[in-house]
C-alpha cells in the first residue's frame, strides 16, 4: 500500500488530526495567549474543522494559526501531500510538478514549496563538530548571477575585480559536512579567507578535526581548529587514508543535479531557502521518508511566510 493512501493526505479533518499530534504532542496550546490546557479549550469543530477556543484570552484558533500554513486558502491535506513529496524526492520537486500532482495553480505550488523550504530551515542551529568529530569544508560555483550587478567590483586582497569571467560571474556556496551527520551550506556573496572563515567560525566547533581541499581560503582558519587536514585534488589524490573531502563531494553532487536537473534556474535572493531544503534532506537521510515528513512538520511552528516576504532578498 502507498504512502500517500493514509487517509490524512485525503481527508482534511483526518489531516488536522494528524498535524494537531505533531504540532501539539502534549495537547493544544493557544497561538495568541500561550495557554496550555490550565484553561479548558472549547471544541468549535462543528463549526469548522480543527477549530477550537482558548478559555483564557477567548480567541478562537486552528493548528494552523502561527505556522506556515496560517492564511493559505489550500486544504490542509494538500499542504501534507506537499510536504511528504518534497521530503521523499531525494534531489526535490518542481513547483511545476507539485502544481499537476495537487491541481493548484503553478503560482500556489511555488508558494507553497517556499514555506515549506521555511519550515525545513533550522531556526537555532547547534555548531557542527566537537570532539572527536570530523567536519569537511568546501565551496562550489553554480547558476549565474544577475547582470544588472556591477561588472566591475572591488575585493580585499585581489582589487578591482572584472565580474562575468568564471566563477565571478556565478553564485558561491560554502557548505559543511558533518561526518555521519548534518550538512550546513551558505550563500556567501564573495569566496575570501574573511567570508569562509565567518562561515567555519560561526558553524563549527573549535574542537572539531577540519577536512578541506588544498584551497589557500582554508590556509588561516584551519590553524584554529583541532587539526585540518587537506588533500590535493590538482595531482589527482582524492583519499589518503580517512583524509579526503568525499562525504561533501557526494552532498554536491546531489545538490548540483536538483538545482540543475529539477529546479534549473534559481535567483540569488530564494538560494537561501533551496540550500535550506537540501541541507535539511541530506541532515535527515538515515530516516525514513514519513518520519522526515514529520520532522519538516515539526519545523512549521513559530513561521510565517507572506508572499511578499518570500519573494524578498535574505535580510
Amino acid at each position: 500500500m502507498s504512502v500517500l493512501s493514509k487517509a490524512y493526505f485525503h481527508d482534511e479533518k483526518a489531516a488536522f488530526e494528524k498535524l494537531e499530534q505533531i504540532v501539539w504532542p502534549n495537547g493544544p496550546v493557544c497561538p495568541h495567549c500561550g495557554n496550555k490546557g490550565d484553561k479548558p479549550f472549547y471544541d468549535l469543530s462543528k463549526t469548522r474543522i480543527g477549530l477550537k477556543k482558548c478559555g483564557d484570552c477567548r480567541k478562537q484558533f486552528t493548528v494552523r494559526v502561527g505556522t506556515v500554513f496560517e492564511s493559505s486558502h489550500v486544504p490542509l491535506h494538500k499542504w501534507l501531500q506537499a510536504t511528504h513529496l518534497m521530503c521523499s524526492s531525494k534531489k526535490g520537486i518542481s513547483a511545476h510538478q507539485l502544481h499537476r500532482v495537487l491541481e493548484v495553480t503553478y503560482k500556489t505550488a511555488w508558494f507553497m514549496a517556499h514555506r515549506l523550504r521555511e519550515a525545513m530551515r533550522d531556526s537555532s542551529p547547534l555548531p557542527l563538530g566537537g570532539e572527536g568529530q570530523t567536519v569537511e569544508a568546501d565551496e562550489t560555483y553554480f547558476g549565474n548571477v544577475k547582470a544588472a550587478r556591477a561588472k566591475r567590483i572591488f575585493i580585499n586582497g585581489k582589487g578591482w575585480v572584472r565580474r562575468g569571467a568564471g566563477g565571478e560571474a556565478k553564485f558561491k556556496v560554502v557548505s559543511l559536512v558533518e561526518r555521519g551527520g548534518r550538512a550546513r551550506s551558505v550563500h556567501v556573496p564573495y569566496l575570501t579567507a574573511n567570508n569562509v572563515r565567518k562561515v567555519l567560525k560561526q558553524n563549527v566547533l573549535a574542537k572539531t578535526d577540519l577536512m578541506t581541499d588544498n584551497a589557500r581560503l582554508y590556509d588561516t582558519v584551519g590553524k584554529e581548529f583541532n587539526s585540518h587536514e587537506t588533500v590535493n585534488h590538482s595531482i589527482y589524490e582524492y583519499a589518503r587514508g580517512i583524509v579526503h573531502t568525499n562525504t561533501i563531494e557526494g552532498f554536491f553532487s546531489i545538490f548540483k543535479r536538483g538545482m540543475r536537473g529539477v529546479y534549473q534556474h534559481c535567483s540569488e535572493k530564494h538560494l537561501h531557502r533551496y540550500l535550506a531544503e537540501f541541507d535539511f534532506r541530506y541532515s535527515e537521510r538515515k530516516v525514513s521518508d514519513t518520519e522526515r515528513a514529520e520532522t519538516a512538520l515539526r519545523g512549521v511552528k513559530g513561521k510565517r511566510l507572506t508572499y511578499r516576504r518570500t519573494d524578498a532578498a535574505q535580510a
